[in-house]
């Protein structure tokens, strides 16, 4: 008998996903649990796997399209053993697929720990996982004409990064004529999946939203200082400790004494709520987008336990494996720029949140004493955000005066401390 796989939940508030690619054609037999589709979110790449064992009979959508959730995504014939599945499958387990450009080492690991990641050999499937398989398609690689380095012809990242270079060097040979040809065509490709949200999200933001920005300049030599020195102690505990956690740590400390910017307003503005917990959002540049996962409770946390998170959802965001609880929440939000360039930013305020800082590069720069003399100083300039419906300039400056003392002073943090 035929059956409509239905396409089930894939993640809290998602309602629809692209159709990355099919893993299966109309008349092919499949079994229970085999891949059969990637589908794009908002926020990660997600494999669908078959529920049933059977023969594929029809599919509804085309490479590209937008497939609904709780509607059906293919139709499978199934024989009477299959009957007992015919019920609306449970919500899916969200496997999703690493996209990180991290070590090799590390992703055949991956491979290795997680059998739900990799494709049956059957069927003249290339036996890669799907993070492989991500990379050959934005490649625009035909993943089954690359050899594979592993068990059983297994396609690596570095197989089809060798492939690459392989065509690359090929096509170097085609005359200078006809490459200047290509060179001039232009090129147009949809805005989708986690793009797509952002730009709704930041349209919405500052259509809604009266903005205003203040900078600021941080003098961060001590703070630099005592980062170098706890370092060692922190990776011995698998902890990078970078700059983040103690600006979370200087912003719970400071958000209570000015709960405005820790707060929510209502649709019309006519209600604030104040938050009874600090959980600061960190923007985190991917391959799939701008992600911004948040750490919940940093006024509970330790800059230890703040350091590890911290690491924790950087990795999560990297490789797409972000839970859906971990993307909302967030009552203030933080975007590190410095890391990549720049000095000053114009952030935008994610909504519902009021108010986002973003911290520029540190530079050594000639600055003055208390004694009138010339030294070099590490010197880092951010940039707030503000909802200008709710917060004034003046309490913007009062609050940044009092983060960035301690952030300038980081051992007056201890006496706050808990």
């Amino acid at each position: 008998m035929k059956i409509d796989f239905i396409l089930p939940d894939i993640g809290e508030g998602i309602v629809e996903c692209e159709l990355v690619e099919w893993q299966i054609t109309e008349g092919q037999e499949v079994q229970e649990d085999q891949s059969v589709a990637d589908v794009m979110t908002d926020k990660a790449l997600v494999e669908i796997t078959s529920m049933y064992t059977g023969r594929i009979s029809k599919l509804y959508y085309a490479k590209g399209e937008i497939a609904k959730v709780h509607q059906p995504l293919f139709e499978i014939e199934v024989t009477d053993d299959g009957e007992q599945n015919q019920s609306e499958p449970e919500p899916l387990p969200v496997d999703e697929v690493n996209t990180s450009t991290g070590s090799t080492a590390d992703e055949k690991q991956d491979v290795l720990n997680n059998e739900q990641g990799l494709i049956s050999s059957s069927n003249e499937k290339a036996v890669a996982s799907p993070a492989v398989r991500r990379l050959a398609r934005e490649c625009g690689i035909d993943i089954h004409q690359v050899k594979g380095s592993g068990k059983n012809g297994r396609v690596y990242k570095e197989d089809i990064e060798s492939h690459q270079t392989s065509s690359s060097e090929q096509i170097q040979t085609v005359s200078h004529i006809s490459a200047a040809v290509v060179a001039t065509q232009d090129r147009v490709e949809p805005i989708k999946g986690i793009k797509a949200i952002m730009a709704k999200q930041m349209l919405d933001s500052v259509h809604r939203i009266p903005h205003f920005t203040y900078a600021e300049e941080l003098d961060v030599t001590h703070l630099e200082i005592l980062r170098a020195q706890l370092k060692p102690e922190f990776a011995a505990q698998g902890a990078k400790l970078s700059m983040m956690p103690f600006i979370m740590k200087a912003l719970a400390l400071t958000l209570p004494e000015f709960p405005i910017l820790n707060s929510r307003i209502n649709e019309d503005c006519t209600e604030i709520t104040y938050l009874s917990d600090i959980n600061i959002g960190m923007a985190a540049d991917t391959p799939l987008g701008l992600l911004v996962p948040n750490i919940k409770q940093v006024q509970n946390l330790s800059l230890l336990e703040v350091a590890l998170e911290v690491n924790r959802l950087a990795e999560a965001a990297r490789s797409g494996k972000l839970k859906p609880d971990e993307m909302k929440g967030a009552s203030i939000s933080v975007s590190n720029i410095g890391v990549i360039g720049g000095t000053v930013a114009t952030p935008i305020i994610n909504p519902p949140e009021v108010a986002i800082m973003a911290m520029g590069r540190i530079q050594t720069l000639p600055r003055f004493n208390d004694k009138g003399e010339v030294e070099a100083r590490k010197i880092m300039h951010v940039s707030w955000s503000g909802d200008h419906r709710i917060i004034d300039g003046a309490t913007m400056a009062r609050f940044c005066n009092k983060w960035k003392h301690y952030v300038e002073n980081p051992i007056t943090m201890l006496t706050q401390l808990r």
